[in-house]
């Protein structure tokens, strides 16, 4: 330890300050020094350790209360970029993004989890250094690669643990194959949380008790709690898509139970249902498609998946107490049927207390709330305190 305290580089104080900058707000040496109560000297230095590694930029002049305007400075989102990735099961999204979240550039496409690491991070890199092209970037100003993967993540290393839904992927070494190709710090987590991470951001910032539930190909949910993501012991937390379901049907879930939430409610569960019935729908795009054609059973079958999933969050609202329930994913897209199924459960089965000034909506960030979360947990690494302090010595 004493050998890595050593080498460690001494917090200059800029680090911390600079969080003070993040919001974007233009700011004077003299507002800097009233916040922190730190000398102007003191505060000038820090300003400029900031200017020379391009954080920060004059951004004009403030109103003068007599002499000359003072000059305000501001963080340059512009500055660097991060890379982010939201891989689902059948598909990938990936976006260039600025150190506030901006895309600069972005691709979806169908890409199949289930091809394995090999073929899946060498997509993903390939893809990521067009991105660095199209958004006109280089590669020295990618400074951190955010990824959410389909399944259970440990976090502090970034592995996939036991995956269903991902043969070949368990303890993969995610982060050391994609740091070796790009040469930056990468970071991953579990998909959905990172689209909890995403909406929070983008659309509820003020909100400090959330639930993002994605139901898709699979079913999992994301918490916000006392504003910060939860993820758990071993990185499960949220997976309600194998809480058995209250009085379902055995059908067999892939994680080796019956009758859980994923089997009888996800977008794959209601595509075999209606197939049953002799409609055609093989995918979760193909029940939305239906629903949005007017089609009486698959709008029942969405509104019935959306009682199955109001049946579990009941739980998990007198468990948690969020003020808002987030509803993402493709299945989602099929209007009012889901979100009006779960609602009329979850005020059902719930206490008032817990319901009194609860919200249950559909995502506003929709698509993009996983690559916007994956750019946010990349950002808030390389722009922590002691990061820019790093980077800064």
């Amino acid at each position: 330890m004493e050998e890595l305290l050593k080498f460690a580089p001494r917090p200059t104080g800029a680090g911390e300050m600079f969080q003070m900058l993040r919001d974007g707000q233009p700011r004077t040496r003299a507002d800097l020094a009233s916040i922190t109560g730190q000398a102007r000297s003191t505060i000038a230095a820090r300003i400029d350790l900031l200017m020379s590694a391009g954080l920060v930029a004059p951004a004009g002049e403030a109103s003068s209360t007599g002499g000359r305007p003072p000059t305000t400075f501001a963080f340059r989102p512009g500055a660097r970029v991060v890379l982010a990735v939201d891989l689902g099961a059948t598909h990938a999204r990936l976006a260039v993004t600025d150190l506030a979240s901006t895309v600069l550039a972005e691709i979806e496409a169908p890409l199949a989890i289930a091809d394995g690491p090999d073929v899946v991070l060498a997509w993903v890199a390939e893809q990521g250094d067009k991105l660095l092209e199209t958004a006109g970037r280089k590669r020295d100003e990618l400074v951190s690669v955010g990824v959410g993967l389909p399944g259970p993540v440990e976090h502090s290393t970034g592995r996939p643990i036991n995956p269903p839904i991902m043969p070949a992927w368990d303890d993969v070494d995610v982060p050391g194959i994609l740091r070796r190709h790009f040469g930056t710090a990468v970071l991953v987590d579990n998909d959905v949380n990172i689209m909890a991470l995403g909406e929070h951001r983008t659309a509820w910032p003020e909100v400090t008790d959330m639930l993002f539930v994605k139901v898709a190909t699979g079913i999992g949910s994301g918490i916000i709690a006392d504003g910060e993501l939860r993820r758990g012991a071993q990185g499960a937390a949220g997976d309600i898509g194998h809480i058995a379901v209250p009085h379902a049907p055995d059908v067999p879930c892939r994680c080796g139970n019956v009758g859980c939430l994923e089997a009888v409610a996800s977008g794959q569960a209601v595509a075999a249902a209606l197939r049953d019935a002799g409609l055609e729908a093989e995918t979760s795009a193909d029940v939305v498609a239906l629903v949005r054609a007017g089609d009486v059973a698959a709008s029942r079958a969405v509104r019935q998946a959306g009682r199955d999933i109001g049946s579990v969050l009941a739980a998990c609202v007198s468990l948690l107490n969020p003020s808002i329930i987030v509803v993402g994913g493709i299945v989602a897209d099929a209007g009012e049927h889901l979100i009006a199924g779960i609602r009329e459960v979850v005020y059902q089965r719930s206490l008032p207390l817990a319901t009194q000034h609860l919200r249950i909506v559909t995502s506003h960030t929709r698509a993009r709330a996983g690559v916007l979360g994956a750019s946010a947990m990349a950002i808030d690494h390389v722009l922590s305190p002691a990061a820019i302090d790093a980077l800064i010595t």
